[in-house]
């Protein structure tokens, strides 16, 4: 499954209906998808039915987790496993709840698909930013409140009334939670990272001081919804989490809240203790932990978007250079020894030519584009035949 390529929503569907029974019920799914980061707005794994064909980035484990969660939701919710009828609903859902400008449904809604209208919509909550471009040089680029569709989907489906009003309200209360959550504790660097992440998350309100009061615990008290609630205290718990420290497990706020909505003491601890684990799990790969420079950010953001495009377009860039004599000597040269200036020129001539010819490779013909070719050249060793790289170890 390549949840950047068209058909992958059709493709889930074909892989889900051998899985249905992945998760039995909402508390089921919604451990699960704990488990994955997903509900923490940190995606570092997938639904283990779920086999991708090549290694994901955060954005596409978002894609392939935000649709498990509402597919799941939808099941569990209407005891209807059919996946048509889901697709159906949950564009009813989106629509409803206007997530969008008014032109982009008008675009969305008339004359495609239902499964491409799914995955365009999809792709317009899943990222923060429309073009690629900004995304290379945002480390941050996927949407950490995710999970709020989900938890508006179970509503909706079970009561379809003033969904917008109440996301309205649960995206307020996240965002309070989480900003008065970080004023209740020394801040540092990975906090404010995460609390930008969270700001730029909001799609129903303005991250705007005027949407932070005191006020926000009293509607605290009248939410009643206990999934709703279970997902405020787990993303309280995440935004309190300190590394290397204990003085989160007694946060006067964290019990404070928990109490508002409608928990014990131990259900409160219990969440500390899974953040601590998902934390300690996967902290290598979390973003906003990762201490970089801006200069050291683009390359590595640039570097993963190139690969993506190598890995997903190889066999026709394979035929590609294997088609220019002079493009495969050059490159092969440059695998043991340093070209000449005359010949780096030959090189990215051509393999420009070439990138005209694959329109998803568009990115290295833009302004500035030329900066990418260093990447490129790189990583095309994985590309060429085993007698260019006389380094190459072949794995047994």
């Amino acid at each position: 499954m390549n949840p950047s390529g068209a058909g992958w929503i059709n493709k889930f569907g074909t892989v889900v209906k051998d899985d249905l029974n992945s998760y039995s019920d909402f508390r089921d799914l919604y451990n699960g998808l704990k488990k994955t980061g997903f509900v923490y707005g940190i995606n570092t794994k997938i639904p283990r039915f779920i086999i991708p064909e090549h290694d994901l980035s955060e954005d596409e484990k978002a894609k392939i987790n935000l649709l498990t969660a509402l597919y799941f939701t939808f099941k569990t919710e209407t005891g209807n496993p059919d996946f048509p009828a889901f697709v159906d609903k949950v564009l009813l859902f989106y629509k409803d709840l206007e997530v969008n400008h008014i032109s982009f449904f008008g675009k969305l809604f008339t004359g495609n698909k239902a499964l491409s209208q799914l995955e365009k919509l999809i792709d317009s909550r899943v990222y923060l930013e429309d073009n690629v471009i900004s995304k290379t040089f945002n480390s941050i680029i996927t949407n950490s409140l995710l999970f709020i569709d989900a938890l508006l989907f179970k509503r909706f489906l079970n009561n379809s009334l003033r969904i917008k009003e109440h996301a309205y309200n649960l995206e307020y209360l996240a965002i309070n939670i989480t900003y008065h959550a970080l004023n209740s504790k020394e801040k540092n660097k990975s906090d404010e990272k995460l609390a930008q992440l969270f700001a730029a998350s909001l799609t129903f309100i303005d991250s705007n001081m005027e949407n932070f009061d005191g006020s926000y615990r009293e509607k605290i008290l009248l939410n009643d919804a206990v999934w709703e609630n279970k997902y405020l205290l787990d993303i309280a718990c995440l935004t309190v989490w300190e590394d290397h420290s204990l003085e989160y497990k007694e946060s006067e706020f964290i019990f404070g809240i928990g109490k508002d909505l409608g928990f014990d003491n131990k259900v409160i601890a219990r969440s500390l203790e899974e953040i601590t684990s998902f934390f300690d799990k996967n902290m290598e790969t979390i973003p906003f932990l990762k201490d970089s420079n801006l200069a050291m950010q683009f390359y590595d953001s640039m570097s993963k978007i190139v690969n993506r495009l190598i890995i997903r377009n190889s066999k026709r860039l394979q035929k590609e250079i294997s088609d220019s004599k002079e493009l495969v000597a050059l490159l092969s040269k440059s695998t043991v020894k340093d070209l000449t200036s005359e010949e780096k020129k030959k090189v990215q001539n051509q393999l420009l030519d070439i990138f005209k010819s694959i329109p998803s490779l568009a990115i290295f013909l833009l302004p500035g584009g030329a900066v990418l070719l260093p990447i490129f050249i790189k990583l095309i060793p994985k590309l060429l035949p085993s007698s260019f790289d006389d380094n190459r170890i072949d794995k047994k």
